[in-house]
């Protein structure tokens, strides 16, 4: 692993809020921020509402981002076993054309439906090479969080949840899925079962096990490198930053450049590769839907680094009737100027301004309960605090202090504080930044 260097904080503009003056800081910096507040103290409901999307043709500064730089990697094994190796890495090989995704599809070996733990993120950011920027972090999570927070001015039809903790300075977010949500994932339409198969199996025509297909003796005249098992991954822990907000953000990567791009695995996300399935576009109202899906493409690997997304475009039928490389950097161009197009300005100064919102609020709230008594030995009340943060489609967020019985959802009966392993908790804990 190449040392850390400092990397230079850019600007993404290429990519393109009456209180009397005796208040508060609090009561101003809020006014600021937009939020309503209800109650006092601990039992508060904070509310925080969207930015608006409209801007007639208007985009807002964004806040500094910083290139996103490895920290570590690591592998989930076939048996969902996590070691800190590149077993799992793929590389990039062109995929057949009209290969059929439906492919070994009763060979499947489909990971069953869990809650949106933080685990295997958390076993990394205590890895000797990461930890030291555990402790400089304000934030903690997957990418698949990350990307929702961002996205959320322009979600306009589903709601979700987070649970959120703050340990030692740093906030930890948590999707929150219910028993009954898991159920409901389970529980998928046969058609909508096989349209999830399309997505792996494209992985599979699309990634070879060695730089070069070649060298690859698992591989099918077909193109096939390989049954689909969702237990396997190969996962990137990054380190970034957002506005004065230090980020480490773990996802998983599909592959990267190999002999196919005449490229070399460096270590780091410049390699990297995204790959996608989209329906083939008939007409302007797929084009219109494919655009909309861009956000979440471009979210999805600009938080990672990842600078090249192949989408391979398919028939009705599930075969693949093309193939389309973006470069990520010149997503919000494609849309730029079209009738409800995004723009990732907004969302970066949204994500900046919900991030700054939740840490300063919780903060304070906190701060308001000075009696601290322990639930556990060495673990404190205020440090086991679960807020749940509730996205309401076109609207905004409310935060809330979960009760007792909240929480003890939220540890579904296995050995946590909140949400996070109470090993992790106590050893974070004790840190200091």
């Amino acid at each position: 692993m190449k040392s850390d260097p400092s990397p230079a904080k850019r600007h993404i503009s290429e990519v393109d809020e009456a209180e009397d003056e005796k208040d508060s800081e609090l009561h101003k910096r809020r006014k600021e921020d937009g939020p309503h507040v209800h109650s006092k103290g601990l039992n508060s409901c904070l509310e925080l509402e969207f930015p608006p999307t409209s801007l007639g043709g208007s985009s807002p500064s964004p806040p500094p981002f910083q290139y996103p730089f490895q920290l570590i990697s690591f592998s989930y094994t076939p048996t969902r076993e996590l070691e800190f190796t590149d077993s799992a890495l793929r590389y990039y090989a062109i995929p057949p054309h009209g290969a059929d995704l439906s492919f070994r599809y009763d060979s499947w070996i489909k990971r069953p439906e869990e809650r949106g733990r933080l685990d295997g993120l958390l076993e990394a950011c205590l890895h000797e090479r990461v930890f030291p920027e555990t402790r400089r972090a304000n934030v903690i999570s997957w990418r698949g969080v990350m990307t929702k927070i961002l996205t959320a001015p322009y979600e306009d039809r589903d709601g979700w949840e987070l649970n959120v903790m703050n340990v030692a300075d740093a906030l930890y977010f948590e999707e929150h899925t219910t028993e009954g949500k898991l159920k409901e994932k389970e529980s998928m339409t046969p058609r909508n079962r096989l349209q999830t198969y399309y997505g792996y199996a494209f992985e599979s025509f699309a990634t070879s096990a060695t730089p070069s297909t070649s060298d690859d003796t698992s591989r099918l005249p077909n193109g096939w490198s390989g049954d689909v098992n969702t237990n396997v991954q190969w996962c990137s822990v990054v380190k970034t930053k957002l506005g004065k907000m230090r980020l480490l953000v773990g996802g998983e990567v599909d592959c990267v450049k190999g002999m196919s791009c005449n490229k070399k695995y460096t270590g780091q996300p410049n390699t990297f590769v995204e790959l996608k399935t989209s329906m083939t576009i008939r007409g302007q109202t797929d084009e219109a839907r494919f655009e909309k899906k861009l956000l979440k493409f471009y979210f999805q690997s600009f938080l990672l680094g990842v600078p090249e997304i192949v989408v391979g475009f398919r028939t009705p039928s599930g075969r693949i009737a093309d193939l389309q490389t973006f470069k990520t950097i010149e997503l919000p161009r494609l849309v730029r100027g079209k009738k409800d197009a995004w723009d990732p300005n907004i969302c970066l100064s949204w994500g900046d301004r919900f991030l700054t919102f939740l840490k300063t609020s919780i903060d304070e709230l906190r701060d308001q309960e000075p009696n601290e008594t322990p639930i556990q030995e060495g673990i404190s009340d205020a440090g086991a605090h679960v807020w749940r943060v509730s996205f309401k489609p076109g609207k905004g967020v409310d935060v809330r202090l979960l009760d007792d019985a909240g929480v003890q959802e939220v540890q579904n009966g296995e050995d946590r504080v909140g949400f996070l392993p109470t090993s992790y908790f106590r050893k974070v804990s004790k840190s200091t930044k």
